[in-house]
């Protein structure tokens, strides 16, 4: 394959336009066998098997378990930017979830426990990467995936990190929301995927986020990431029912985060209502919901700093 006076570079580099093409045509045994050529300069990648499902990961850094979970776009890279100086500190391990990007699905899944599934997902990574408990963050659909790890699986987590949790359900407003995410899955059946995510975008997220959003490059994932969002968790994730009782419980390793230009708008005011519930204080951090991918550094050195005051800050750091 290789042509006659290539260098090692430039035949990664073309091989890794080709895996991206093949990855969307699910020819997922390529991936495995290029993942280390392709990733050459870059994070250690991975794969692991889990009932159902053969997930993608990549380990970034040393010290603590640091374990990051992807919201609607499922894939790891939205966590690059703000992964790399959290290395630092944390073993930063991203992974995409099940049925996006390269998490390749294996046979028929049971759609009616999706969530519980996703959170035995990042249990088994856990258990795969470490022999202590670990930190998870989760972002948005990724927040509601990592209380559901906390509520199963406490003795797996030492923080729990909800950076604006998609659980509308439990807003005052709550059903109105619901009805909403409705109303864009429907949108979405008539009309195709883009005029859904921009009414999505307009009515969910501030003006940052919006913008953010919209400049974000479409890649071969894209729009099947796009398709098994609205079909599997749009209208399912917001309506989760969580258990407040065991949050309680385990309230002492909770830690609530959202962006400072998200105030009003759904997902942060969740993170409101679960600090009066939980008798928790609300971390604000830099930029709205994509705060992390769209001002990382900024993002990161609040995000340790905040840590460092609730005194988690990671050991030998």
């Amino acid at each position: 394959m290789k042509k006659k006076g290539m260098t090692r570079r430039e035949f990664v580099k073309g091989w890794g336009a080709a895996i991206g093409v093949m990855s969307a045509t699910g020819l997922s045994p390529v991936l495995n066998l290029f993942a280390a050529e392709q990733k050459a300069d870059g994070p250690q990648t991975n794969f692991l098997a889990v009932p159902g499902a053969r997930l993608y990961y990549e380990i970034r850094g040393s010290g603590p378990l640091l374990i990051m979970v992807p919201g609607a776009n499922g894939d790891a890279r939205i966590f690059k930017g703000v992964s790399e100086p959290l290395a630092g500190y944390y073993t930063v391990v991203t992974y995409d979830r099940r049925g996006f990007s390269r998490s390749r699905l294996l046979g028929r899944q049971d759609y009616s426990r999706r969530i519980e599934t996703e959170a035995e997902d990042v249990r088994d990574l856990i258990q795969h990467l470490s022999q202590e408990p670990a930190t998870v963050f989760g972002s948005s659909s990724g927040g509601i995936i990592a209380l559901k790890v906390l509520i199963h699986y406490p003795a797996l987590v030492r923080r729990l990190i909800t950076f604006e949790p998609a659980a509308v359900k439990l807003l005052p407003d709550g059903q109105k929301w619901l009805d909403f995410f409705l109303g864009i899955y429907d949108l979405y059946r008539r009309s195709g995927v883009e005029p859904a995510l921009k009414m999505f975008r307009e009515q969910a997220f501030a003006e940052s986020d919006r913008q953010f959003m919209a400049g974000v490059p479409r890649s071969a994932h894209t729009y099947v990431n796009a398709h098994y969002w609205f079909e599997h968790e749009l209208r399912q994730y917001p309506a989760v029912d969580l258990d407040l009782n065991s949050l309680k419980a385990n309230a002492a390793r909770i830690v609530l985060m959202a962006g400072r230009e998200s105030r009003g708008y759904p997902c942060y005011e969740v993170n409101v209502e679960l600090a009066k519930k939980l008798g928790l204080d609300l971390v604000e951090l830099p930029g709205g919901h994509s705060g992390f991918a769209s001002q990382p550094a900024e993002f990161a050195g609040e995000f340790l700093q905040a840590l460092g005051r609730m005194g988690h800050t990671p050991k030998g750091k």
